[in-house]
């Protein structure tokens, strides 16, 4: 319990640096940046979840329209999971899937909890 006074800043931090962990997935695939991609992607991956990542990471990290970003990306990454992952193999040890089912279930977490403090949601409801 020694960390409870320090909930809203750790939750904070936690939603920052997953958006922009995220948000590096999109650049990759977009841009190639910060390292370019390994093989070859389909090109709805490229162009659907590429900008979903670059934008909802972002959305998610600043902390702008938390809830909907937040829910679209752990959308997608349930997608992924299943679209990729699953279908190899059932458990995601086995599948490889363990970060996007991480993902998806962290940003289903901050799309029912909100951005928190150090967001812009939080600074636009102060005026």
């Amino acid at each position: 319990m020694f960390m409870k006074k320090f909930v809203p800043q750790t939750y904070a931090l936690m939603r920052i640096v997953v958006g922009l962990l995220f948000l590096w997935h999109g650049t990759q695939k977009l841009f190639g940046f910060p390292v370019p991609p390994q093989g070859a992607a389909p090109a709805f991956v490229i162009y659907i979840a590429g900008p979903i990542e670059t934008f909802g990471g972002l959305l998610v990290m600043i902390g702008l329209f938390t809830h909907w970003a937040a829910f679209l990306c752990s959308g997608l990454m349930a997608a992924a999971y299943w679209m990729v992952h699953g279908t190899q193999a059932l458990f995601p040890l086995e599948n490889r899937g363990e970060l996007a089912a991480l993902y998806c279930f962290v940003f289903l977490f901050i799309s029912a909890y909100g951005a928190g403090i150090w967001s812009v949601d939080a600074a636009r409801r102060r005026d």
